[in-house]
């Protein structure tokens, strides 16, 4: 039998306003109720920014989309329903065409611990190794705050798999992020049982292969043609990590270096160089970031310089020949919180444009140091944990010809005139590596600011409709406001104020 959880987490925990207690308060509640390892891990690995709180959707989005991608692995959530609701909604949205295991608690059976028994119970009901090879179960707020202890489940039942994992909003900074929280969770995992013992092969592996193996989610032509990058020094690419089937992740750890395209996966590179396994930062990016990485990806492969340079010389020509063909002549702020936002930065200057200002939600890491290095050598501002006001503040000072950012900033952008674009569908959406990469973005970036013209005359066309004053007036007259009418509010205001602060007293 299992042990049981504490039964008696924080009041606060388990009060129905404790969503919205903040960020302090519930991190206390989660360490009083027995998670201080939990959340001073998370608190090294995913150190916060300016901002207390995420400025995007819940973190616990990404380390769900991790699951819902993978075959033959079950996702179940514990947390509020309203929480369930919203991350289930979104990732079907985004495309998610599984199902999502939910396990409902009241104050009641949070307080006594009937909430873990029925968490371990919906976990032995699934775990059927005839439909699946691993069971992930993740506590969002309230049950990280209330003390839900899913290291007590069982490690396997029936051969399957079970992972626990604490994705609270409050700990974790971003959703991407949370892809990695899952991640090096399924790593370990597997890192444990290949040291243990013989495990199952992964389909299309060759025992005989050195490989390369690539942390971050890319743009499905990217892996490809990182493929094509490293073939002439006889190296092959390694399944990616987040991975998509659970004996991928045994491949993965078998390379023999491991490329962090994506720099904050903090959990994963910890597991990568546990295996032995040395890490390069940065991406084949432009001319010039080709150049270094294959450089970097070699030596860490033990390659011979000879086939180093042979790499170079069938990559860099074609390269340069599409940044040439396809120039990109603007002023760009880019900004987003996919943690490619410095790749993209590097590709726009090398292909021509100007980039005053990056800003990512991802933390400073040493894997996107040499991609810092290399923008603030060439002009640019470069904003680890920048929040939504910095990215706005840095886009009107810049003035750029275009913005790429988030939803709130695109929106913003479009407000004052300038074109935008979301980063994540219009950008990040399209190949970023070798000449594909090179030639995929002075397309996008001459049909937006073609259109710079239009918005002027679109912001001027509408001036002074959907503002506050001006909602809802049609094409003839600006309504006006009653004699007295804002004098009067203002007094109300101050009274009411007032008769607040007499009662506080």
């Amino acid at each position: 039998m299992d042990t049981l959880p504490p039964p008696s987490p924080p009041a606060a925990a388990t009060d129905g306003t404790a969503c919205h207690g903040g960020r302090e308060t519930l991190d206390a509640a989660a360490r009083a109720a027995g998670k201080s390892e939990v959340m001073d891990k998370l608190a090294a690995d995913y150190p916060r920014g300016p901002h207390d709180q995420p400025q995007s959707m819940c973190p616990a989005f990404g380390s769900l989309r991790v699951g819902l991608r993978m075959r033959r692995v079950a996702t179940i959530l514990s947390g509020s329903a309203c929480c369930v609701y919203g991350l289930t909604f979104t990732s079907h949205f985004y495309g998610a065409r599984r199902t999502v295991g939910y396990v409902p608690f009241n104050s009641e059976t949070l307080v006594t611990g009937k909430l873990f028994e029925d968490i371990r119970d919906a976990v032995h009901d699934l775990a059927k190794p005839e439909d699946y090879d691993a069971v992930i179960v993740t506590n969002l707020c309230v049950p990280t705050a209330s003390g839900v202890p899913l290291e007590l489940l069982p490690k396997q039942i029936n051969g399957v798999r079970v992972i626990g994992i604490d994705v609270p909003g409050f700990g974790v900074p971003t959703h991407a992020e949370a892809k990695d929280v899952l991640a090096g969770a399924m790593l370990r995992y597997a890192r444990n049982e290949a040291e243990a013992g013989p495990v199952a092969r992964p389909r299309d592996y060759a025992l005989d292969q050195r490989s390369i193996a690539v942390i971050g989610e890319l743009f499905p032509a990217d892996p490809p043609g990182i493929g094509a990058l490293i073939q002439p020094m006889g190296l092959t690419l390694a399944p990616q990590t987040p991975a998509r089937e659970w004996r991928d992740l045994y491949a993965a750890l078998d390379s023999v270096a491991v490329a962090a395209v994506h720099p904050f996966y903090t959990a994963s590179i910890r597991e990568f160089r546990a295996a032995g396994r040395p890490v390069v930062g940065s991406a084949p990016v432009g001319v010039e970031g080709t150049d270094a990485w294959l450089s970097a990806i070699g030596a860490a492969a033990g390659v011979k310089p000879s086939e180093i340079e042979a790499a170079k010389a069938r990559a860099l020509p074609a390269i340069r020949g599409a940044l040439a063909g396809n120039p990109v002549k603007a002023r760009i702020t880019v900004s987003g919180y996919e943690g490619s936002e410095l790749l993209v930065a590097r590709l726009l200057i090398e292909a021509g444009a100007e980039v005053p200002y990056v800003g990512t939600a991802a933390p400073r890491t040493e894997w996107s140091a040499a991609d810092r290095a290399w923008l603030e050598a060439h002009g640019c501002h470069v904003q680890y944990r920048a929040s939504l006001e910095q990215d706005i503040a840095a886009m009107k000072e810049a003035r750029p010809d275009l913005a790429l950012g988030t939803t709130p900033l695109v929106q913003k952008a479009k407000e004052m005139g300038t074109p935008a674009l979301y980063f994540t569908n219009m950008v990040s959406a399209r190949p970023l590596f070798g000449p594909a990469g090179a030639a995929s973005m002075a397309g996008i970036v001459a049909a937006q600011t073609n259109g710079r013209e239009r918005f002027s005359r679109m912001v001027s066309f509408f001036e002074g409709v959907g503002t506050p004053d001006g909602a809802g007036y049609g094409f003839r007259d600006k309504p006006s406001d009653p004699p007295g009418f804002r004098e009067r509010q203002r007094k109300l205001r101050a009274a009411k104020a007032k008769a607040e602060e007499a009662v506080g007293t």
